[in-house]
């Protein structure tokens, strides 16, 4: 019988937070711009975590991008001091800008309606 809730998702879950925490906390690089963690998934193999980030300014991604990048090495050591596993994931990190390009689609939805409405005015 399968689990509920698989092995790899509780890791995944146990890498967001503790990597949330490491990079808020620990990391003092020039070219971070305060990423967000969104999302952590792990292989099933345990072997691989693709964590994807979100920063504020989309133009700040790519130096983001890099210094994250950069720093695996030493984020992976941490994290696996924390995880009671016997691997510690590689980590990918992948931009993911969903949540701007949702504000951008919300935006122009909202111009649309704003439109509509004041062209049935008259």
């Amino acid at each position: 019988m399968p689990k509920d809730y698989p092995r790899s998702d509780r890791l995944a879950s146990q890498i967001q937070r503790q990597l949330a925490s490491l990079v808020r906390n620990n990391l003092k690089d020039p070219r971070l711009s305060s990423p967000g963690i969104l999302e952590v998934q792990v292989s099933k193999d345990l072997s691989q975590a693709k964590v994807y980030f979100s920063v504020l300014n989309p133009d700040d991604a790519e130096q983001s991008l890099r210094a994250l990048k950069h720093a695996s090495g030493y984020l992976q050591r941490e994290i696996g001091k924390v995880l009671k596993s016997r691997i510690t994931p590689k980590l990918v990190f992948i931009y993911d800008d969903s949540d701007i390009r949702g504000r951008t689609m919300s935006e122009l939805i909202d111009s649309v309606i704003a439109r509509d409405n004041s062209n049935s005015g008259d």
